[in-house]
């Protein structure tokens, strides 16, 4: 990529991912200026030229979800008054996409308003990952990549080779992404009847198939306070499972996350880099992150390159 219109720039989100993905680009990271003023403004200024450029900009909104989406916004804004030709917003992880329709009465639809957000700011188009309901692609009115980490999820556990494998779907809404790692695994599907009590509450009331004396995987897309996690996890060893492991693209792991991993009975917890773990999660054993630097290098080359991306989601 020797393109001097070709430029990838980072906020403060995740960083390192952002140097990845440049590496797998042979391009330099972009030049900027991002810091706070004294009451906690924020602060930012590009320091090289992009007028007429082809700018990506790498911001996954996890927490502090509210700074980071800011932070986003106001590099848009920047870019696009600096004249840049075209403005990608990179968002590995949609903040606000659980919040995607008025399931209740008196409630915002919050992801629809953070597309508008986006498209305001000034995004010409938007790259994103394993969103929470695809249907959010839709609340743009620009385009939108919307990529999946299953290639690169599914890829490690073909290599574990598990003995008498079924794929879980931890709930109804995920039994297309569970589906899709089940027929690429050559592997039976199981279903768990999930009824949530609060927002971040699930009870596991049923489970659909039989995992009796085999190996299970887990596939979720987020892993928040791993509530439903553990529970789904205890409702197939109940069943006579005989292991039992998860996968999931975006760790936030907020909350009692993290010591309800550890002290589970799973063997093994895989994700993707889209949110960079905290400290406490970095020493748990039982989790793998595999990265997705690779994939988005691939989408962000072929959307400058203008060629199609449908090869990415094998």
């Amino acid at each position: 990529m020797n393109d001097d219109r070709f430029k990838i720039f980072s906020g403060t989100a995740n960083p390192v991912l952002a140097e990845s993905i440049c590496q797998h680009l042979n391009v330099p990271l972009g030049k900027a200026l991002l810091g706070r003023f004294s009451d906690g403004e924020i602060y930012f200024q590009i320091l090289e030229n992009v007028r007429g450029a082809d700018v990506f900009v790498v911001q996954p909104c996890h927490a502090p979800v509210d700074c980071h989406l800011l932070e986003l916004l106001l590099m848009i804004d920047a870019f696009k008054r600096a004249s840049a030709w075209r403005i990608t917003a990179v968002l590995p992880y949609y903040c606000y996409a659980r919040q995607d329709r008025k399931d209740k009465p008196r409630v915002p639809i919050s992801a629809k308003l953070v597309a508008d957000l986006l498209e305001t700011a000034g995004a010409s188009r938007a790259l994103t990952l394993d969103l929470h309901a695809p249907q959010i692609q839709g609340y743009f009115d620009v385009p939108v990549d919307h990529l999946y980490g299953s290639p690169v999820l599914v890829e490690h556990f073909r290599h574990l080779n598990l003995p008498n494998l079924t794929v879980v779907s931890p709930d109804a809404g995920g039994v297309e992404r569970a589906r899709f790692f089940a027929k690429k695994l050559d592997a039976p599907l199981a279903i768990v009847d999930k009824r949530r009590v609060d927002v971040d509450v699930s009870e596991v009331m049923n489970l659909i198939g039989d995992v009796r004396g085999r190996s299970t995987l887990i596939v979720d897309d987020i892993i928040d306070t791993a509530g439903t996690l553990v529970k789904t996890v205890d409702a197939l060893f109940a069943a006579g499972a005989a292991a039992v492991y998860a996968c999931a693209s975006h760790a936030v792991l907020s909350g009692p996350a993290i010591d309800r991993i550890t002290n589970s009975r799973l063997e093994q917890v895989v994700v993707t880099d889209t949110i960079p773990l905290r400290e406490a999660a970095q020493k748990v054993p039982k989790i793998k992150v595999l990265t997705i630097s690779g994939l988005l290098g691939a989408a962000i080359e072929s959307i400058h390159m203008e060629t199609s991306v449908s090869s990415l989601f094998n």
